[in-house]
């Protein structure tokens, strides 16, 4: 079924212990795009200015990612993100962001769009999430992301949204930030609460847990990689993944976003073994597959 993504594209520059990538390709939507094109088909929507220098039609070359959400404003200017990673490479340190034309009005959902049945609200600004929903028909499963600032600055706003998604893909600060508790599982448990029927929790190298308000839970390792080069836009990579499972299978009952969630944690482990889109450029569905089996074998006891 039809899988709409809205979200950020940006101009990255990051450092790693591996070296730099200076001014590459970026963003939430990008990535997520990129990511869930390995299982379904997806409705792009995005803004850049002038200034970008990527033609995502090449980018995407090849791909079933439909374009025509994608906004080019003249007179704004694309937005940038600068950050660097140390150590154990699991936090990202903002060395500079220009949010540019992310600070503008959000783009708007073209007509073919507005029934799609799968949506994902990339990292934003809770408020502007909200508006971008508003314009679809009548979806059958909406997930999104959020960040700190945005439970630090908007919570009265993402708790509003809360109430009008069914899923939160949230990483394990994040999650213990908003419900204001130390423990992953009753962190989940509060943001249920608060009015989402599904919880994911993001844990870095320790993997993700998944929470529903009918009581079931599911853990799941990392996916065990020798090699960490770039973890920018892994937890795009994992929601991309996940959402394009679910839109392909039609549902998204709790059996089926545990498959997800492990095609998720797969491809996020391909995102993180070079810079930018290289990692996930340079695989096929099949690579995806035979590692998905790899971890399932791993994972079964």
């Amino acid at each position: 079924m039809s899988l709409l993504v809205t979200g950020s594209i940006g101009i990255d520059t990051v450092k790693t212990p591996y070296g730099v990538s200076e001014n590459c390709l970026g963003g939430s939507a990008v990535y997520f795009s990129m990511a869930a094109s390995f299982f379904s088909p997806v409705r792009f929507i995005g803004v850049v200015g002038a200034d970008c220098p990527f033609d995502l039609t090449n980018v995407f070359a090849g791909r079933d990612i439909d374009l025509r959400g994608l906004e080019v404003r003249q007179r704004s200017r694309t937005f940038r993100w600068k950050g660097s990673y140390h150590d154990s490479m699991n936090q990202a340190i903002t060395d500079k962001v220009e949010l540019n034309v992310l600070s503008e009005t959000p783009p708007t959902v073209p007509d073919v769009y507005k029934d799609s049945k799968f949506v994902f609200l990339a990292n934003t600004a809770p408020a502007l999430q909200h508006k971008l929903l508003e314009q679809i028909e009548a979806p059958l499963f909406v997930a999104a992301d959020t960040m700190d600032c945005w439970i630090n600055g908007c919570l009265d706003d993402l708790k509003k949204l809360l109430k009008k998604i069914n899923c939160l893909i949230i990483n394990e600060d994040e999650a213990k930030a908003l419900a204001n508790e130390h423990n992953v599982i009753a962190a989940g448990e509060k943001i249920m609460d608060m009015g989402t029927r599904v919880v994911i929790i993001k844990k870095g190298a320790s993997g993700s847990v998944m929470l529903e308000k009918s009581g079931d839970r599911f853990l799941l390792p990392a996916f065990p990689s020798t090699v960490v080069i770039d973890p920018t836009g892994a937890g795009d990579s994992f929601a991309g993944a996940l959402m394009g499972y679910i839109a392909k299978a039609g549902k998204a009952d709790f059996e089926s976003l545990k498959t997800a969630i492990a095609y998720g944690t797969v491809v996020a482990s391909f995102a993180i073994a070079d810079f930018s889109l290289l990692g996930l450029s340079s695989i096929s569905r099949a690579d995806i597959d035979k590692r998905f089996g790899t971890l399932r074998k791993m994972t079964n006891f």
